[in-house]
């Protein structure tokens, strides 16, 4: 399929000086020249502002007024449009939160399956609306629980799932028919996706009606997380993989979510969170069309995943930005027909990165800011972060808190009443327009080395990362980023009650492994993997003999391993 540059003439004509950099000039109003001969000019010279310049979190500088001057060019029918209508500035729905709250979908997993099984039943109990899997380190990077690399991490960061068996105890008298489930896995994500399945078969669910989202992407893991395991292309086989069998297989399930949040916790700012989000998508659709997959069937079940940070209306105008530029990328680049392929479905989070252990129960106020952000933004579904998770995974008291701040925007605060309250706002619009500039520079650049892999592999964006932290890192120690509790307003410290996860908990998952394996088909499994390593070394869609060794209950660590024989690992060239 022929490259297209999607058409960017409903941002301003005025070209950006270089990728991601978003400053505009704009010639201010007869009436706006008066205003500030008049009134501004008498004002400051009373009491000059606070600063010499105000900037975003990510150091875009803002003006001190907004008027119409600065959309020149803009049309509210073709640029801002209607909600549930292209370009889809205003919401995907029609009625948005109106019609249907955005799903609470709390992050949660430590310790033991047994362990976060109780807590999914708790925080549903107390009106959760979808769940969202956190696995431990071991369980990301393809390691078994009794592997030696895995020792003192079983659990720490999330729950330990070495086999079918684990994930059997994970859902346990949680209907998966019935739940919407978010798993955070990407390098293994096909092994941990095929223990889902396998146990949705056994609970009698049928799979053409399940729904949920795995997370699934590599690309993020190779710029931001560094959670990988295989080199990029094995590893986009797989995820491509996923998408065929999914397509066949479980047309309701969202078989990734494209996820710009590790990216923006590693340091990113917010326009290199959304140009690098997007780039990525970009990159999975091209791929899946090369094998050859029906772009009207897989897009609509590709899902994205965005930080909500601080800045509240930088990060309502990423958002808003993100569906304008999906929309006229699948319509433009890759000649979508349908809405459903064009429209941008995401989920966020609020900012890890922004969670202070000083003064924790600042984070509350944090959250509360960054969710309503994201519910004004459109979101489609929400986790908030618990005041404690600088010093540990969530208490049940610090996830209910959390959970509570989405119900009081939900039910309270009256945001919900109409859909895109801030939309015509002349600061919202002009920062929108901006942010779309901004990530669009960047996205041509990633086109001009090549594509995303390409430009990992020449750790662009890497770099590009890199350096947007250390300029941040440096605002906050000259103090012209306050982080309240951090750099200014500190107080005297007082200790919290936190979450501990003990080596029991290893212990636990060594003793369920022994018996795993003394009660398992050993030859079956045997015979499974070396299907799998046979089809590895070969071209076949790999999800089919993944499903058939999770079923013998081949563990996790010996699926990965099989892969690893074939496909090697990953080791990153330095950012220099």
């Amino acid at each position: 399929m022929a490259k297209m540059t999607p058409d960017k003439g409903n941002v301003s004509s005025a070209a950006a000086p270089a990728a991601g950099t978003i400053a505009q000039k704009r010639k201010a109003s007869p009436r706006e020249q008066e205003w500030e001969e008049k009134v501004l000019k008498p004002t400051l010279e009373k009491s000059p502002e606070r600063a010499a310049e105000f900037t975003t979190i990510s150091g875009h500088p803002i003006r001190r007024l907004y008027t119409s001057a600065d959309l020149e060019g803009w049309d509210p029918e073709r640029d801002l449009g209607y909600p549930g209508q292209p370009p889809y500035t205003r919401g995907i729905h029609a009625t948005m939160h109106r019609g249907r709250l955005w799903t609470m979908r709390q992050f949660a997993g430590f310790g033991t399956a047994e362990d976060t099984n109780q807590r999914f039943r708790y925080l549903l109990a107390h009106g959760q609306t979808g769940l969202s899997v956190a696995f431990d380190l071991p369980t990301l990077m393809g390691y078994d629980s009794e592997h030696p690399l895995s020792e003192g991490e079983v659990g720490k960061c999330g729950v330990a799932i070495s086999s079918l068996a684990d994930m059997e105890v994970l859902f346990n008298q949680i209907p998966l028919a019935d739940v919407t489930t978010s798993m955070t896995i990407n390098s293994p994500a096909a092994v941990i996706w095929a223990m889902y399945l396998a146990v949705a078969e056994k609970q009698g669910a049928d799979w053409k009606k399940i729904s949920g989202t795995c997370q699934n992407d590599i690309l993020k893991e190779y710029i931001a997380q560094k959670e990988y395991i295989y080199p990029p292309e094995p590893s986009m086989r797989l995820v491509i993989d996923t998408f065929e069998f999914s397509t066949r297989h479980t047309p309701r399930y969202n078989v990734i979510s494209v996820s710009g949040y590790h990216i923006r916790e590693a340091g990113s700012t917010a326009i290199q969170e959304l140009a690098f989000t997007l780039r990525d998508g970009i990159e999975y659709v091209e791929w899946a069309l090369r094998r050859g997959l029906d772009l009207e069937e897989f897009v609509p079940r590709m899902s994205f995943f965005f930080n909500a940070h601080n800045d509240f209306f930088e990060e309502i105008a990423k958002y808003r930005a993100a569906r304008r530029i999906w929309y006229k990328t699948m319509r433009e680049r890759f000649g979508a027909k349908t809405e459903r392929a064009a429209a941008m479905r995401f989920h966020s989070q609020t900012a890890g990165c922004s969670l202070t252990a000083q003064q924790p129960y600042n984070n509350v106020v944090r959250t509360a800011i960054q969710a309503l952000a994201a519910v004004l933004g459109g979101t489609q579904s929400l986790h908030t972060n618990s005041l404690d998770e600088a010093w540990a995974l969530p208490t049940e008291f610090a996830a209910t808190v959390a959970l509570r701040t989405q119900q009081i925007i939900a039910h309270e605060s009256g945001v919900t009443s109409t859909v895109d309250p801030l939309g015509g706002s002349y600061f919202v619009e002009a920062l929108t327009n901006e942010v779309e500039r901004g990530a669009w520079d960047y996205i041509e650049k990633i086109d001009a080395l090549g594509g995303m892999v390409a430009a990992i592999e020449h750790s662009y964006p890497q770099r590009e990362i890199a350096e947007a932290s250390y300029r941040y890192q440096m605002a906050v120690d000259r103090k012209e980023k306050i982080i309240v509790g951090v750099n200014e307003y500190v107080a005297e410290e007082q200790p919290i009650d936190t979450l501990a996860i003990d080596e029991s908990v290893a212990e636990r998952q060594r003793a369920r492994m022994r018996k795993l394996r003394a009660e398992r088909s050993n030859d079956e499994v045997a015979r499974r993997l070396a299907a799998l390593r046979k089809a590895a070394e070969g071209t076949e869609n790999l999800m089919p003999y993944i499903y058939e060794a999770v079923k013998a209950y081949a563990t996790l660590g010996e699926i990965c391993d099989t892969l690893r024989q074939v496909f090697g690992t990953y080791q990153e060239v330095a950012v220099t």
